[in-house]
């Protein structure tokens, strides 16, 4: 499970098994966790997390949408 970046208290990473699914980026903190789909960005699934949250970190995700692109495509070109 690669660790992207962290953003305070905030853990962005992707599994290692999900090549076959659109680019995309899960958070987790305190035991909640979302996953959002990087192109657009939107929110695919949620739990735990309050509606502020979810906007504070859809936020980051826009900021760092390009660099996480970039880490997806890197790391699922390398394993194919």
């Amino acid at each position: 499970m690669p660790v992207v970046f962290r953003v305070g208290s905030y853990r962005f990473f992707f599994y290692n098994l999900e090549d076959r699914e659109p680019p995309h980026i899960h958070v987790a903190h305190a035991g909640y966790y979302a996953k959002f789909w990087l192109d657009p960005v939107t929110l695919a699934a949620s739990r735990g997390f309050r509606s502020h949250e979810l906007t504070v970190i859809r936020q980051l995700v826009l900021e760092h949408r390009d660099f996480l692109l970039e880490k997806w495509n890197a790391y699922f070109s390398g394993k194919q």
